[in-house]
């Protein structure tokens, strides 16, 4: 249950930070910013859903980080979107849950 609240609260703050005008400034490059956010992402998404197919939950954060893409190129918002964002957003997921899925095979192999 705590998993899920952090994963949910993640997303949450992920998308509010993504769409507020003026972020704050973390002298930090953009596209590692977005890396870092889905790297995250997809570890507590693992957690708080562990029995979910791994590409499910990609799909999933896929979709996620194309919203937020979406949601800043809405004029109001006041923010760039940029397709690379969503190509960062995308592997750093990615890396995670080929980790956790190579990590489940190795542990999987030494168990028969």
């Amino acid at each position: 249950m705590l998993f899920r609240v952090a994963f949910w609260t993640a997303c949450a703050l992920a998308f509010a930070m993504s769409v507020v005008p003026n972020p704050p400034d973390v002298h930090v490059w953009d596209k590692l910013q977005h890396a870092f956010a889905f790297l995250v992402l997809a570890a507590l998404g693992h957690l708080a859903y562990p029995r979910t197919r791994k590409r499910w939950l990609l799909v999933g954060l896929m979709l996620f980080g194309a919203a937020i893409e979406i949601a800043q190129s809405l004029p109001f918002v006041q923010r760039d979107s940029d397709p690379l964002d969503w190509v960062a957003d995308t592997l750093a997921a990615l890396s995670v849950l080929v980790v956790v899925a190579l990590w489940t095979f190795v542990q999987d192999r030494r168990k028969s």
